[in-house]
C-alpha cells in the first residue's frame, strides 16, 4: 500500500453559525461544534483511507471560547498518525466575526477514527507520508498521547480497584462537597 501525504487528505470545514444553533445564552451548543468535529474528521478519514471511517474515540474537547451566532466556523482537519486501520485525526477550530475580521482559536480535538471495509470490518489504511517537520512533530505527539493515554487507562484501573466503599474508604469524601445518605455504606 503506498503512503498518502497529509496534505492530500487534508479538510477543512466552513459553516455559518444561525440562531437555531444557539443555546438560551446566545452561545453555539456544544453538541453543534461536536458534530461539525465528527463530520470534519470523517470526511479526512475517508480521504485518506478510501474507506468508510467510524468514530472509535474524541480526545481534547475543551471549548477555550464562546462561539457567537453570525460568525463563520472553521474546522481545519489533517491526518496526524496511522496504526494498521486507525487514523488520528487533528482538528483545529477557529470561528471568525466577519463584520470585525477578529479571529478566535476555540479548540483543538484529535478524533480517532478506524477505516471499515464492506463487512463493517477494520479494514487497512496507507501509511502517512511526512513531508514536513509540522508533520513529523505531529506523528510524534499522536504517539505520546496515545502512550499517555494508555498508562493513565492502566493507573486508573488500578486505582479503581483499590477504592472500597464498604471498606470505610470514604474518607477522602470527607472535604468534598457531597454528602453521603447512608451510615451503612
Amino acid at each position: 500500500m503506498a503512503p498518502k501525504s497529509v496534505t492530500s487528505s487534508r479538510t477543512t470545514l466552513t459553516e455559518l453559525m444561525i440562531p437555531s444553533y444557539a443555546n438560551f445564552g446566545g452561545k453555539i451548543h456544544g453538541g453543534i461544534l461536536l458534530s461539525l468535529m465528527d463530520k470534519v474528521a470523517f470526511a479526512c478519514a475517508s480521504k485518506h483511507s478510501g474507506a468508510y471511517c467510524v468514530t472509535v474515540s474524541v480526545e481534547g474537547v475543551n471549548f477555550r471560547q464562546a462561539v457567537e451566532v453570525g460568525e463563520l466556523v472553521s474546522l481545519m482537519a489533517s491526518v496526524n498518525y496511522v496504526g494498521r486501520t486507525s487514523m488520528v485525526i487533528g482538528i483545529k477550530v477557529i470561528a471568525e466575526n466577519v463584520r470585525t475580521g477578529s479571529v478566535k482559536h476555540t479548540n483543538t480535538s484529535y478524533f480517532t477514527m478506524v477505516a471499515t471495509d464492506d463487512d463493517h470490518k477494520p479494514t487497512e489504511v496507507p501509511p502517512l507520508l511526512l513531508e514536513s517537520p509540522d508533520d513529523t512533530r505531529r506523528f510524534l505527539e499522536a504517539m505520546k498521547r496515545k502512550e499517555l493515554k494508555e498508562i493513565h487507562r492502566e493507573e486508573f484501573d488500578n486505582e479503581k480497584s483499590r477504592l472500597r466503599v464498604e471498606d470505610g474508604g470514604l474518607e477522602v469524601l470527607k472535604n468534598e462537597r457531597c454528602v453521603v445518605k447512608s451510615e451503612e455504606l
